[in-house]
């Protein structure tokens, strides 16, 4: 489905960028032992005196931060509890001064972590390094940010010292829209407004530009006051990985009530009319290999919201979902499993170390270099999903198309018989059609056969076959690609097969 081409006086434009990212950075060389002991050595610490060490820096590092806090006119707060929003509570602070920029507010809460630390050996008698999971301190600094706009950063207080920030792509890019004077309004993070799409895209573009890993360093040497230390003993910063990603296109319709009158349909017949295949070949997954799809699990997922229905297809870990924001019908990716995907990547000698001019794909890891390959794959993923959106008008069945197919057809004095809609022969052919695969890459005579027949190699079934193939054609439900024996379904064959698919399950969905 061409939204643009259905809807184009009613959208006002698109806009693809980043929505919700969380990026975690780590000091690797303190996840090392051997490292960590190392650095422990240059700071000519014994290991029977790490614990009054560990907590020599744990009390810098704190009597900093509440330093830092107190400079920048704002309170701690402690949250006894996990059920608290500390989003909520920053936000309720930030709506008494919406003018303020910097820090909004700053709490310390107990959680989970992995530290670093000393322990005896009981086997050897020795002490030794070690991790080990625990709770410790760990501090939040909400930010009205002048580059990122509205932001987080999470530090722990021991050993390796973790950090996380949460940045908000929408909320970056109104920075920048500030900065190249680009009118616009928002609502709910999305924008309802945008004076020049194709400038603001630009804008969204340039941000794989800049090297973001410099931006966090910044904010990290103002909260981290060991960080001198680390570098002068590893020469190192933070290793910043992406968490989670979050990659969206907006369709900008001109008013609510636009979007409105086709949403519900669209979300019904993608849900109904999608399947497995569909959703595994959205990722750029071919289907010749879904047999080995072993581990995981394949889930679409219809859900009522309190601002209407939101849909979401999802592999493993990565998923993209569709849903309604305001005026904008957003499609969205989220890759919280990179290695499902693939990254070219330069090859390394594995004698020298030096890197060769030779590349290969390879799992794609989070380091956050890999930025632009999340984009690549995300714009991938939604491109197919939106090309796949089913042409259903819920409303409004194409009653000719129906009575067109339903009728015989003489072409050149050869009869061809009728589509019978209701038998269940013709509907599991139909069904076979709506193949994603198919939509991406077409089918022939040995694809669709083994498609709706238990036995697609017997003669009987290729002659058979053969002879659907030519009645399709002369349905204009197929057409073939010129000088290769290949066929697609016909934007009239799709819109007359996801009619049938959805009026078949309907009903599901106001009883759900």
């Amino acid at each position: 489905m061409n939204i643009i081409k259905n809807f184009d006086d009613k959208i006002n434009g698109i806009l693809q960028t980043f929505d919700r990212m969380l990026i975690n950075g780590y000091l690797s060389h303190l996840f090392n032992y051997n490292k960590f002991l190392y650095y422990l050595i240059e700071n000519k610490v014994k290991l029977k005196d790490f614990k009054e060490f560990a907590n020599q820096q744990t009390g810098s590092l704190c009597a900093h931060r509440e330093s830092y806090i107190k400079e920048n006119g704002v309170s701690l707060q402690y949250l006894n509890s996990g059920k608290l929003s500390k989003d909520e509570i920053a936000r309720q602070r930030f709506s008494e001064d919406p003018s303020k920029t910097g820090l909004i507010a700053a709490f310390s809460v107990t959680e989970l972590c992995n530290t670093m630390t000393v322990k005896p050996n009981h086997e050897t008698k020795k002490l030794e390094v070690a991790s080990r999971p625990t709770k410790c301190k760990h501090y939040y600094f909400y930010y009205n940010d002048e580059e990122f706009g509205w932001m987080f950063f999470k530090i722990q207080t021991w050993f390796p010292y973790n950090t996380q920030i949460y940045i908000n792509g929408r909320e970056y890019l109104s920075k920048l829209l500030d900065k190249n004077n680009i009118k616009y309004e928002m609502y709910h993070n999305s924008f309802s407004y945008i004076e020049d799409f194709d400038k603001a895209q630009e804008v969204a573009d340039g941000i794989l530009n800049k090297k973001l890993s410099d931006s966090f360093d910044g904010i990290a040497k103002k909260i981290n006051n060991l960080l001198p230390n680390v570098e002068r003993v590893f020469h190192a910063n933070y290793y910043w990985c992406i968490d989670q990603c979050e990659f969206a296109t907006d369709f900008n319709f001109k008013d609510r009530e636009d979007l409105s009158s086709i949403y519900k349909t669209l979300v019904e017949t993608a849900y109904f009319t999608f399947s497995s295949q569909d959703v595994y070949s959205f990722f750029g997954r071919k289907l010749k290999y879904l047999h080995m799809f072993t581990k995981g699990e394949i889930v679409s997922d219809l859900r009522r919201r309190y601002q209407g229905y939101r849909i979401k297809f999802k592999i493993n870990n990565n998923q993209i979902k569709m849903y309604d924001k305001g005026n904008n019908l957003r499609i969205e990716v989220t890759i919280n499993n990179p290695r499902d995907f693939k990254v070219l990547k330069s090859e390394v000698d594995e004698t020298t170390g030096e890197m060769l001019e030779t590349k290969k794909w390879v799992p794609m890891g989070k380091s956050i270099a890999n930025l632009y390959r999340y984009v690549e794959i995300s714009k991938s993923i939604i491109r197919r999903y939106v090309t796949a959106l089913p042409e259903v008008d819920a409303d409004k069945l194409p009653v000719k198309a129906f009575t067109a197919i339903s009728s015989r057809k003489d072409v050149n004095g050869r009869i061809y018989s009728a589509f019978n809609i209701l038998n269940g022969d013709i509907l599991d052919l139909f069904i076979a059609l709506s193949d994603g695969a198919f939509l991406i890459n077409g089918f022939n005579n040995k694809l669709l056969r083994q498609k709706i027949f238990a036995d697609g190699d017997s003669k009987q079934n290729i002659s058979k076959t053969t002879r659907l193939i030519a009645k399709l054609r002369v349905h204009k439900m197929i057409k073939k690609v010129p000088k290769k024996n290949r066929y697609y379904l016909t934007t009239g064959g799709r819109k007359i097969i996801n009619s049938i698919l959805l009026y078949i399950n309907k009903g599901l969905l106001n009883t759900a």
